[in-house]
């Protein structure tokens, strides 16, 4: 089974930083692009930032570019996301997610992590 837990979140001040990881297993790891989401109360989930298998290419929502870096270490089966200068509107449960399109599917299976709670207040 498909499995990805993510660990790292808690409270933190404004203009602070934390670091997210996401540990994945039932992959290939080095096989798939990884992605980070957030979602806030009363508002839709959101692509944060995202990474791709070969080569190192990521990409960013406009709210988090230049404070957000998604990186990725095949070694260890791990995804991370460095928040730093965190703003109160970036509070959020984070999800790792994974997709996976199996053979003949129109539509990818979508796996999540459980979620971590990042809470930027004063």
């Amino acid at each position: 089974q498909v499995q990805l837990v993510e660990s790292g979140g808690g409270l933190v001040q404004p203009g602070g930083s934390l670091r997210l990881s996401c540990a994945a297993s039932g992959i290939t790891f080095s096989n798939y692009d990884m992605s980070w989401y957030r979602q806030a109360p009363g508002k839709e989930r959101e692509l944060v930032a995202s990474i791709i298998s070969i080569g190192g290419s990521t990409n960013y929502a406009d709210s988090v570019k230049g404070r957000f870096t998604i990186s990725r270490d095949n070694s260890k089966n791990t995804v991370y996301l460095q928040m730093n200068s965190l703003k109160p509107e970036d509070t959020a449960v984070y999800y790792c997610n994974v997709d996976r399109w199996p053979s003949g599917w129109s539509s990818p299976i979508r796996y999540w992590g459980q979620g971590t709670q990042v809470t930027v207040s004063s």
